[in-house]
């Protein structure tokens, strides 16, 4: 197959010119890896591009609600809507995007249906509300130039998608009645501190397992007996392609033969490396994808809402 005769999309050669118009500006451009979107790093921000092929009166994207919360935890993170041309680009926080989402409407899901009009404005619920995007049209400056956030509070994109996957395991603990603990204390999740949405401000100590290591483990879900706290499921997120600690972390509730092991990554490959390590336990290990917690955070979420929408 000859790849130079292979037809190119008019969003992907949309969102081509958008990338040739930042190198004109000397920006440093990085596609994003770890995210399954089209998101890049350009200068200092980092942003995902969207393009919709010239419209009539409107212009239509479809974005994941569970997109749109990875890039708004990034550090300066944005949304590029291109509108049938380079010349007419939406370039709006994702922050104040991420807020004016209950306003926009999706389905069961969680595909919003993003329509911008003729005038370039965010169409929003409800007769002639709009999200006013005038300061955003082609706002290369406020890309390129994003307020200077504090050296400590600067997260890498693995560090932010780390902090996201706790939070979305934390969430879907919380749904289902369990007492949830995460060591992260100041690391954030659309917008709160992990500590301020687990339900465990300190981790219970247990009879069987080191309390050092019990309370490093990323994200662990507890069952109320008594005035005990029983743990059921222990989960590990492993981006990184070094060593990986949390396995070994979670051998410490080994004796507690209830209780379930879940390493969160995308590399099966090293998963498989390090577990044949662990051989004797390797049962009690179960290797799950980003992307699946993703989709089943999402259907928590909506199965939660469908529940108070019918009251059963």
């Amino acid at each position: 197959m000859n790849l130079s005769n292979k037809k190119i999309s008019p969003s992907d050669l949309l969102a081509s010119q958008f990338l040739e118009k930042a190198k004109e500006f000397n920006a440093s451009i990085e596609l994003i890896k770890v995210l399954k979107s089209r998101t890049y790093r350009i200068g200092e921000s980092h942003i995902l591009v969207r393009a919709s092929s010239e419209g009539n009166r409107r212009y239509f994207f479809g974005i994941n609600y569970i997109t749109v919360e990875e890039i708004a935890n990034l550090d300066n993170p944005f949304i590029a809507f291109i509108c049938g041309s380079v010349e007419k680009t939406v370039i709006i926080p994702a922050k104040i995007f991420f807020k004016h989402l209950p306003n926009i409407s999706h389905d069961r899901n969680g595909e919003y249906k993003i329509n911008i009009d003729n005038d370039l404005n965010i169409v929003l619920a409800g007769r002639n509300n709009r999200i006013d995007c005038s300061t955003f049209i082609n706002n290369w400056n406020l890309l390129l130039s994003p307020p200077v956030i504090h050296e400590e509070a600067k997260n890498t994109v693995e560090e932010s998608l780390h902090s996201i996957l706790q939070g979305r395991l934390i969430e879907i603990g919380n749904i289902r009645g369990y007492q949830t603990y995460c060591p992260n204390k100041s690391k954030k999740f659309n917008e709160k501190k992990l500590d301020e949405i687990t339900t465990l401000e300190i981790c219970p100590q247990l009879q069987f397992s080191d309390y050092n290591l019990l309370r490093q483990i990323d994200v662990l879900w507890f069952r109320n007996r008594g005035s005990n706290f029983i743990p059921e499921y222990a989960f590990e997120v492993e981006l990184s392609t070094g060593v990986w600690s949390g396995i070994g972390r979670m051998a410490t509730l080994m004796d507690y033969e209830n209780v379930r092991f879940y390493i969160i990554s995308n590399d099966a490959k090293k998963y498989k490396q390090v577990i044949n390590s662990f051989s004797e336990y390797e049962e009690r290990y179960k290797f799950v994808s980003n992307d699946l917690i993703g989709e089943l955070y999402s259907a928590e979420l909506n199965l939660k809402d469908l529940r108070i929408d019918i009251g059963l």
